[in-house]
């Protein structure tokens, strides 16, 4: 997988993703203490609505961002997008009502939603070969799961020593260096397409994306994880603290056992992708992780599980997440010619967040108003349609799939 690393352009792209991602890892930490030191106890309806503003911002922003990135020279939206982040995150130190958080959130994500479809697109433009790049997407899953895990500890390191606040130093300074890695290497630009209109720009990497059959396979599998995720995102603070009645620690292991499920995924993939199709090996982890969902269901009904048996459990539930999502970019590029790369990666950006704005929410709502095992069949009954729908409308590979734009709509 490491062997892709003595590509220097993508090197310095891992470094800046990597880099990025640290610091938004910190400013996680940091906004919580924020917001309990603005609200007190209402600070988790602050996250809350917080991320919904996040969300939002990703479905709506990232398609407007994608008609214009089809114009503009790579490298330098990527590193304004890069510096706008780092002037949001050097402001939030200085924040002293809750709602300057919601404009600044909104900011931030903005520049996000702009920034990772197009960081996204430009990676199978600088590995061409498609065996370095199912590599790269695996390094990129690394990446995420490295940084969920190490993050933390690296924000509960810092803060023995400054305060919670001086955390967006962090933040701000990490995508300083992203934008200095991304400026240091030369980037393949957008080739001239036809001229259209902004309606025409801002919609097209959705309409292309509904008219592939493979793609709305893959909008359907990405209904399936954003269930798989949720649960676990969003209730396993509660099922630790409240049901198991242990401490904040365990809160941290049972999600390392997500990240580390997710991590296992993303090493093993390249080979499995070797062996087997996209279409079997995303169907497979969509179905596994459903019926990891499904056990939980029924053990929490029957027993209450141990730390040691949840954290198993949130790993399956997490290799089963990551094998659905992590082939996706192969998917995206070989649906669409190089000048819509940036359309098509911010159509699943938006639409696969759209998901996740829709199943955060119920998920929260079914946790609160019911229990932990009746949480988790529902969230299986909610994942399980999206696998049947992908079997159903996903064509079998032996069929030829391109869009529209390739004139075959198979």
């Amino acid at each position: 997988m490491l062997s892709v690393l003595r590509n220097r352009t993508y090197r310095h792209l891992l470094g800046a993703q990597v880099v990025a991602l640290t610091g938004t890892g910190l400013a996680t930490v940091a906004l919580g203490l924020l917001a309990y030191d603005l609200a007190q106890d209402a600070a988790g309806l602050v996250l809350g609505t917080a991320l919904t503003i996040k969300m939002v911002a990703y479905v709506v922003i990232a398609p407007l961002a994608a008609a214009f990135a089809e114009r503009l020279d790579r490298r330098r939206m990527l590193v304004a997008l890069d510096l706008v982040r780092a002037a949001v995150a050097v402001c939030l130190p200085f924040v002293t009502e809750v709602w300057q958080i919601y404009v600044l959130i909104f900011v931030l994500q903005s520049a996000s939603a702009g920034f990772t479809p197009a960081f996204q697109a430009t990676i199978p433009d600088v590995l061409t070969d498609e065996q370095d790049y199912t590599k790269a997407l695996s390094l990129s899953r690394l990446a995420y799961d490295l940084e969920s895990l190490l993050s933390p500890a690296l924000a509960a390191a810092l803060l023995l020593i400054v305060s919670f606040d001086s955390l967006f130093w962090g933040t701000s300074l990490g995508f300083i260096a992203s934008a200095l890695l991304v400026v240091s290497v030369a980037l393949p630009s957008p080739k001239p397409t036809a001229r259209r209109r902004i309606y025409d720009r801002t919609t097209r990497g959705i309409r292309l994306y509904l008219q592939t059959p493979r793609l709305r396979g893959l909008l359907a599998l990405s209904w399936t994880a954003a269930a798989l995720s949720a649960m676990v995102i969003v209730n396993t603070v509660v099922i630790v603290r409240s049901d198991l009645g242990l401490s904040e620690s365990a809160v941290a292991i049972a999600l390392a056992g997500f990240g580390g499920g997710s991590m296992l995924a993303a090493f093993v993939l390249p080979r499995l992708l070797v062996r087997f199709r996209d279409r079997t090996v995303m169907l497979t982890g969509a179905t596994f992780g459903t019926l990891a969902m499904c056990l939980s269901a029924g053990l929490f009904a029957i027993t209450q599980v141990p730390l040691s048996g949840l954290a198993i459990l949130w790993a399956c539930i997490g290799f089963g997440y990551s094998a659905t999502l992590t082939p996706s970019g192969r998917l995206l590029t070989r649906s669409v010619r190089p000048e819509d790369r940036p359309a098509m990666f911010a159509a699943q950006f938006t639409l696969s967040h759209a998901c996740w704005l829709v199943l955060y929410p119920l998920t929260g709502w079914i946790m609160t108003t019911t229990s932990t095992a009746t949480t988790l069949g529902w969230m299986t009954l909610i994942a399980a349609p999206g696998v049947v729908t992908a079997l159903m409308i996903w064509p079998h590979p032996s069929r030829k799939d391109v869009s529209k734009e390739h004139a075959d709509t198979s």
